[in-house]
This record gives structure tokens, C-alpha cells and sequence, in this order.
């Protein structure tokens, strides 16, 4: 069976999104995809392989920053497709950072600060595994975040959020145009199925640890997240630095999508190893002699 990749990612790009919808991509779809939890392994790996070649040719080259960022709803499978898709690449060229509860520290700076000082540098992959989006997705829900950020009480008003998106889609601009190509990934997973992998957490020992009394409250405010995510999407989905909407249901198919989503952007690059000039192999030529000479 083959894939063709685009088949995959198009259909979950949101570049544009003034019209965009949630409801329009269901978090089951698999495109008609029907694979076994084995063949959908090699189809990953197959992908895992071609994005680690991409990433050496992204770290010899040093020009081009990427920067992954990962939003969800708990359980949606953030953290298994970061491990799984990253799986291959080099540590020395990728950075992971999570961002949780905003320390009194961040709290003392602008809503990015905390995430534009861990910004991947050139030649290597950063991904984020929540991020400044959560100034307009949690703080959206639970407006009382705002009141703990200390703002000037004349700078929180109605049009608030709405900056806010202005601001982050400034910044990634500014980004976008220093080299850093920038993908965005919602994972879609639907109301049923995180119940069903929050019961998971809960009967398996092993797994308990991931499970928070918090993760249930939250549910209580899906509509309201729903609609946060939506907005936010459509407020800040561009060519320069695009949403990519992943139906979550089905682990496999998620990877699958995000693993393909990224070689992708990644192919169009023009990525390749630097070229040596013939000064630069004359000095080779003389490094290889001169070891030949060695006694041993």
C-alpha cells in the first residue's frame, strides 16, 4: 500500500482562516485509511527516517530554525506523538520545551517572554509542547489567569484576546522572515475518546500518574475551549506560519499526519550539506596525507 503525502496533510493545513470551523474536521477522520497498528508503525518509522536525514542536512546546513508547536486538549496525545515522531532525530540538533503553570518570574514578563527565550536556534528543531497560546486558550477560559499576570487594569479590556492574536501573529512573522519556519499543530481528539483515555489512566497502574482530579474539571468547559481553539486558529492561521488541524482519535493516523506535515515543509527547504571549496579541499587533501605519513 503506498500513501502520498499530501493526500495526508493538505486537508488539515489552515493558512487562511477567517472562515475556518472546528466542526468541519472530525477528530476520527482517516481519510479512508485503514491500517493495522503494525502497518501503521512502518509507515511512521518510514517517515521517522526521511525527516532524520532532513535534520542533518538541517544542522550541517545552520541557515533554517524550525519551531514545532503543539497544542491539545489532556490526553489528546501530545507527548506520545512528540516521542514518536521525533524518535530518530540527533538530541544534539532538537530541543523540547513544556510549558506548564507560569512561574512568579514569567509572570513579571510579557505573556511570550517565556517561550520567545527558548526559541530553537538556527540549524536545530525546537518544539513546544503547549505554548504562547495559552495566553488565548486557557487564559480565554479561566479569565482569572489575566488578573494574575499583573497587567496595567487600563490595558485589560474587551479587545483584549484579540491583540493578543494580532501580537502572536506578528511575532511569527517576524520569526518566518529570520529563517524560522514555524508549524503549528492542533491534535483533535473528541470528547468520547479522551473519556475513554482518561479511564485508561485511571485502571492501569502505570499510567496513573498522568491523570489529574484537574483534567476532569476541565472537561466541564469543552464548548467554551472549543470555541477558544477555534477562534484562535482562525485568528492567527497563515502561510507563513499555518495551523495543521489533526484528527486525534486514532494515535496512528495523528502520527502519521504530523510526520508527514513536517518532512513536507521540511523537503521544500532546499536543505543540503554545505559545499567545500577547492581551498577547503586542498587543505583536506593535505590533512589526509599528513595522516597517511604517520607511523604507526
Amino acid at each position: 500500500m503506498s500513501l502520498k503525502p499530501t493526500a495526508l496533510t493538505a486537508p488539515y493545513r489552515i493558512t487562511k482562516g477567517s472562515r475556518f470551523k472546528l466542526s468541519e474536521i472530525a477528530p476520527d477522520d482517516t481519510r479512508g485509511i485503514d491500517l493495522e497498528k503494525e502497518e501503521a508503525k512502518v509507515f511512521v518509522a518510514a517517515g521517522v527516517t526521511r525527516l532524520s536525514e532532513l535534520q542533518e542536512k538541517l544542522y550541517a546546513q545552520d541557515r533554517w530554525s524550525v519551531l514545532l508547536i503543539f497544542q491539545a486538549m489532556d490526553a489528546a496525545g501530545k507527548d506520545g506523538a512528540i516521542k514518536h515522531v521525533m524518535s530518530g532525530i540527533n538530541p544534539q540538533g532538537c530541543q523540547v520545551f513544556s510549558f506548564k503553570q507560569p512561574s512568579a518570574n514569567e509572570l513579571d514578563h510579557d505573556f511570550m517572554w517565556r517561550c520567545a527565550i527558548r526559541l530553537p536556534e538556527r540549524g536545530r528543531i525546537g518544539i513546544f509542547n503547549r505554548s504562547y497560546y495559552e495566553e488565548v486558550l486557557v487564559a480565554r477560559v479561566h479569565q482569572e489567569v489575566i488578573e494574575k499576570q499583573k497587567l496595567p487594569q487600563k490595558l485589560v479590556g474587551r479587545h483584549l484576546f484579540e491583540e493578543r492574536y494580532e501580537d502572536i501573529a506578528a511575532f511569527e512573522r517576524y520569526l518566518s522572515r529570520n529563517g524560522t519556519l514555524i508549524l503549528k499543530f492542533f491534535l483533535h481528539v473528541s470528547k468520547d475518546e479522551q473519556k475513554k483515555r482518561f479511564l485508561d489512566r485511571l485502571e492501569e497502574p502505570a499510567k496513573n500518574w498522568k491523570f489529574s482530579a484537574a483534567d476532569i474539571a476541565e472537561r466541564a468547559h469543552w464548548k467554551d475551549y472549543m470555541q477558544a481553539y477555534e477562534d484562535a486558529i482562525r485568528a492567527t492561521a497563515t502561510p507563513y506560519a499555518p495551523w495543521h488541524v489533526v484528527p486525534a482519535d486514532d494515535k496512528w493516523f495523528a502520527r502519521l499526519v504530523i510526520v508527514e506535515t513536517i518532512v513536507e515543509a521540511l523537503d521544500k527547504l532546499d536543505l543540503h550539506f554545505p559545499k567545500v571549496s577547492k581551498a577547503q579541499r586542498a587543505e583536506l587533501e593535505k590533512a589526509r596525507t599528513k595522516l597517511l605519513k604517520e607511523k604507526k
